[in-house]
């Protein structure tokens, strides 16, 4: 290879991102960023996708990230071009993703800082919008490129830092002018990441589970974020052999079948799964930042007989300080953590009357049990189930917000080498049917299934021009309750029953119209006996419409309610039976309990 060749600043960044085993690009052009996009002609090693939405854009690069390579790009145009990136950029920075979002700028000498007469002014160029000021707090880092020569340097450093500790993405704007320039050409060079510690804790963990009588594992998106797999997980549970409970990030890290899988603990978590976490005496979280979804509001509260081990590759997230009693705060890359335990030749059982005791939870508190909502058309609980049992194994589900998501994170039963995620940090309305696409882009022999709803589907619902275009191999299932459920069972607790802008003021279009408006095979699933529907077309290729008509009523089953404890979960137990699984814990329950009840 001709090393003394000069080419182009675009040129170079394809290389670079070539090299990073991307193969496609998600863009919208513009007069910003033209120069740079005109360097894919005749480039046969990666396309480019043209969005509809910026945001959208983002968001496919978000989850063809989570999926394909470990790293996606966005590019896109100055001004309205950048800004509209930023809510995707929120998903990858909130849920640790790594990227890139290239962004055109204008032409260094329009710019405010090209004189210091102009610096205070509003703007110069025509779309100037200062992106780099602008996505500090959501990027890993955020760089104006300003001279040609520095671009290997400023590539180099911009990858480093989005893998590096706890990966995320990170934003490159590059003047017009500069766009234009050629350069030496340079081998690329990728950095190499710094894992934190790699200090080995596997006495303390052993030493701590045998002092335990009841231990538990929490797994969390540190875990997947490291690079390792649900391989992995399971390798772990037949040295460690206890009781495993999942965050939602880490919810397709085991199978639902796994002897060791106790299922979702949090805010809408599994009744038999909160009542374990609040019981145990000893908690491990692996890559989880025990956020208020996962411990309630009342942080004090949450596993609070139990001894406490944190690790995460994040200083800030173990030193938060919000009423969480941490024992030891383990600074260190999940999967380096998880590898020294399974290079260890120690292992552990937990003692059976702590599995009797977990088993008795799952057996008495079946979560087809808690969802006995009877009304009107579909049974949303029902339909998930019936769903996750016609799914293979090498499906892809991302659900988008609100209501379909905790439906779908509380019924679906995950099988081995499935994977489902969404945006859970960010959680906006729109996520789902981009990140849909960016996953049949990342994995194109797998079968997306994209889980959205009547009001957040509208928010993106350009894209489905896209699914025909490629005739992308994705299922959308649109789950319709004629407006935002989750919004009004909130205004059913806490505001009167007053269902203003949720039902009120709220329309939808018709959805048939539109799918067939862009060419997609539509299906309308409004009785249970329908749903075999869904059986009967799931394998077809290509992507398909499915409206699945449920009860405007339809509520999250169980839920906590704002203040309570993550064991106590509404609709409420009778206190004899909630006591009698809360056996060990109960006189401080009783007492927090009537604390809660006082200031309240």
């Amino acid at each position: 290879m001709n090393y003394k060749m000069k080419i182009k600043i675009g040129d170079v960044i394809l290389d670079y991102l070539i090299k990073k085993k991307v193969k496609h690009v998600f863009l919208i052009t513009g007069g910003a960023i033209g120069f740079l996009i005109d360097s894919f002609y005749g480039n046969k090693k990666i396309k480019y996708i043209c969005a509809l939405h910026e945001q959208s854009a983002a968001m496919m690069a978000d989850s063809y990230s989570r999926l394909g390579p470990n790293f996606a790009a966005t590019m896109s145009t100055s001004g309205p071009g950048a800004t509209n990136l930023i809510t995707g950029i929120y998903c990858s920075w909130f849920d640790s993703v790594p990227n890139i979002h290239i962004t055109g700028q204008v032409n260094l000498n329009e710019s405010r800082s090209s004189s210091k007469y102009t610096k205070n002014c509003r703007q110069i160029g025509f779309q100037e919008t200062d992106i780099v000021a602008l996505s500090k707090n959501f990027t890993k880092k955020s760089i104006k490129i300003t001279n040609h020569n520095k671009i290997y340097e400023v590539l180099n450093v911009l990858d480093f830092q989005s893998h590096n500790k706890r990966p995320g993405p990170v934003l490159l704007d590059i003047p017009m002018n500069i766009q234009k320039e050629t350069i030496q050409k340079r081998k690329i060079k990728l950095s190499k990441y710094d894992s934190v510690i790699k200090k080995n804790y596997t006495n303390l963990i052993f030493n701590s589970l045998k002092a335990a009588k009841k231990p538990c594992i929490l797994l969390g998106a540190g875990i997947r974020n490291s690079g390792l797999s649900e391989k992995d997980i399971i390798n772990l549970s037949k040295v460690i052999k206890i009781p495993y409970l999942l965050t939602w990030s880490g919810f397709d890290l085991m199978d639902f079948n796994h002897s060791f899988n106790y299922n979702t603990i949090g805010v809408y978590g599994h009744r038999s799964s909160n009542f374990i976490v609040q019981n145990c005496d000893l908690l491990i979280t692996i890559g989880c930042r025990l956020d208020t979804r996962t411990t309630g509001s009342r942080v004090n509260t949450f596993a609070r007989d139990a001894k406490i081990i944190s690790v995460d590759i994040d200083r800030y997230e173990l030193n938060k300080n919000r009423g969480l009693q941490i024992k030891h705060k383990i600074l260190q890359d999940a999967g380096i953590f998880i590898k020294n335990i399974l290079a260890s030749k120690n292992t552990y059982k937990a003692n059976l009357n702590w599995f009797n005791y977990c088993n008795l939870l799952k057996k008495n508190f079946p979560f087809d049990r808690e969802s006995g909502f009877r009304g009107k058309f579909v049974e949303i609980y029902r339909f998930i189930r019936d769903l996750s049992d016609s799914l293979d194994n090498n499906s892809i589900i991302i659900p988008d917000d609100g209501g379909h998501l905790t439906w779908t994170m509380q019924a679906f039963k995950i099988k081995k080498g499935q994977r489902l995620f969404s945006a859970f940090g960010n959680s906006p309305m729109g996520y789902s049917l981009p990140a849909s696409i960016g996953a049949a882009f990342a994995r194109p022999k797998s079968k997306v299934i994209c889980i959205d709803g009547d009001g957040s589907i509208q928010i993106n619902l350009q894209d489905l021009h896209l699914l025909k275009k490629f005739n992308l191999n994705v299922k959308i299932i649109l789950i319709n309750n004629n407006g935002y459920g989750i919004i009004r069972q909130f205004q059913s607790l806490y505001l009167g029953k007053r269902y203003e802008a949720s039902k009120k003021g709220i329309s939808n279009p018709n959805f048939k119209s539109i799918s067939r408006a862009f060419g997609i095979d539509y299906y309308r699933i409004d009785t249970n006996s329908k749903s075999s529907i869904i059986l009967k077309t799931v394998n077809k290729k290509g992507p398909c419409f499915y409206e699945v008509i449920i009860d405007p009523k339809q509520t999250i089953s169980p839920k906590l309610e704002f203040g309570r404890p993550i064991e106590d979960l509404s609709p409420l137990l009778e206190r004899d039976i909630f006591d009698k699984y809360m056996h060990t814990m109960k006189r401080k329950v009783k007492k927090a309990n009537r604390t809660f009840q006082e200031s309240n």
